[in-house]
């Protein structure tokens, strides 16, 4: 028999205590193992999985695996069960609950995210540049401080950082992103990114990330057909984690139909119309989407590097410094098929396999007459690349 235990600091319950008293082996992190009194054999959790299949298969008796919180939140309880072990389990408050409850906020609306380590920072900051409320659960290589320096500074969030919850050394710190990543912190548990500028425009009736829109390739008034664009967002994929560059943004119905679709979105434009039209857009939908004002290729250089992009504008020069960036897939939109096999060129130069799509829509049309016809757009080509894999 196996129970897993959470603990969040109070006092344990009389089923906890029972199944502790009764262990003849007790597995935990030594933070928590040193703050209760037990009389069973201690064992450190950093080889947790063989320590039970040696107590089991010497047949010595139940085991308790104590853990931080609620174990079945992000916990031990998932690794159990993936090692064939189906244990019984007493929770305690989990770390993200107690963190909402200190800073006053309901939480039902909140992401959570909890990354393996720091190769996973790139998506946790894209999480929290599209999402307005974001629950970290500190890894290595992922605090406090590498948040803040990730978004600052085209991302303004207040930041909530939740150190020894429960704890004798508790402390919680509403924190500029400059001063989160100057100031000393203590081994923090979770930080809340907060955007204070958010608004919620109803409830939710799903906790976390909302679902997504009911309806994509919206009818913008712009040069991109909507079943063009339909096509564009189906080989960019954007969803939560991504960063999405729109480049050559336009009136911006790309990067804002990205954004609707769960993804952190930077928009490059240079010209003044199209970026206050891009606004209006980005306003209307309720969306978040940063702004690059500037002429491609000199106004990516200082951006975070992207996993999709989308280029509306620009030449071969554009599609390039786009390409060297590495993304894991590239899209463009060209007027004439002239152009087309010169950046299928470009593309393969510098690594990527690329192919191209001419897309012609007809809109169905009634007459005076009451007939039917059907009226043609002008014709796009679509060049979608993404990296060519070395055998």
């Amino acid at each position: 028999m196996i129970t897993v235990v959470g603990w969040d600091g109070s006092e344990l319950s009389a089923r906890a205590v029972e199944r502790l008293r009764g262990a003849t082996l007790v597995v935990g992190p030594d933070a928590i193992i040193g703050q209760l009194k037990l009389t069973a054999p201690v064992v450190a959790d950093g080889s947790l999985l063989q320590t039970l299949d040696s107590h089991f298969e010497q047949g010595e008796g139940a085991a308790v695996v104590v853990a931080e919180g609620d174990p079945g939140f992000f916990g031990v309880v998932r690794r159990l069960r993936a090692h064939g072990l189906k244990p019984d389990v007493l929770p305690a408050t989990s770390l993200v609950t107690r963190a909402f409850a200190r800073a006053g906020l309901n939480w039902e609306d909140a992401l959570v995210v909890a990354p393996a380590g720091p190769h996973q920072l790139n998506r946790v900051v894209n999480a929290c540049r599209a999402h307005p409320k974001v629950a970290l659960l500190v890894a290595p290589g992922v605090g406090p401080g590498d948040i803040a320096r990730e978004l600052a500074p085209t991302t303004p969030r207040e930041l909530i950082v939740c150190e020894d919850i429960g704890g004798p050394d508790e402390r919680i710190t509403h924190s500029r992103m400059g001063e989160a990543t100057t100031r000393p912190w203590k081994d923090p548990d979770v930080v809340l990114v907060i955007d204070p500028l958010h608004q919620a425009r109803e409830p939710g009736w799903v906790a976390g990330a909302q679902p997504g829109p009911a309806e994509w390739a919206l009818p913008f008034a712009t040069a991109i057909p909507a079943e063009v664009r339909a096509y564009i967002l189906a080989k960019l994929g954007p969803r939560l984690g991504d960063l999405v560059w729109d480049v050559g943004a336009g009136s911006g119905e790309i990067a804002v139909e990205c954004a609707r679709l769960g993804a952190a979105v930077v928009a490059v434009e240079r010209d003044d119309a199209a970026c206050a039209r891009l606004r209006a857009a980005v306003l209307e939908h309720g969306v978040k989407v940063a702004l690059a004002r500037g002429q491609a290729p000199p106004a990516l250089e200082p951006l975070p590097d992207p996993d999709a992009v989308f280029v509306g504008g620009g030449g071969a020069d554009v599609i390039v410094a786009c390409a060297a960036r590495h993304p894991r897939t590239l899209v463009c939109a060209l007027k004439s098929v002239e152009r087309v096999a010169a950046v299928l060129d470009r593309l393969r130069e510098h690594g990527y396999r690329a192919e191209g799509t001419q897309i012609i829509a007809s809109k169905l049309t009634i007459q005076p007459d009451g007939s039917h016809s059907l009226t043609a757009a002008d014709p796009v080509f679509v060049v979608h690349a993404t990296p060519s894999r070395v055998a």
